[in-house]
């Protein structure tokens, strides 16, 4: 068997445009809700749950810490 090996440059950029992604839809969940929140007198708004409102806070804060450590700026 061959080992692979990858570049640490291409490592570091996968992993980086990951983050950057999964941060985004997080931050595109948030914007949506913050716009237009589901309620009871708005029962057309967009839904997230109380939970994921703090999760998905944490996570972009943690991704762009680890963003800024693979070379990316926010």
């Amino acid at each position: 068997m061959t080992d692979l090996t990858i570049p640490t440059e291409v490592a570091d950029g996968i992993t980086r445009a990951n983050l950057i992604e999964w941060r985004n839809y997080l931050q595109s969940e948030l914007d949506q809700w913050s716009a237009n929140p589901r309620t009871e007198g708005n029962p057309s708004g967009y839904w997230l749950h109380a939970d994921d409102v703090v999760k998905n806070t944490e996570y972009i804060y943690a991704c762009t810490l680890l963003i800024n450590a693979f070379g990316g700026e926010f």
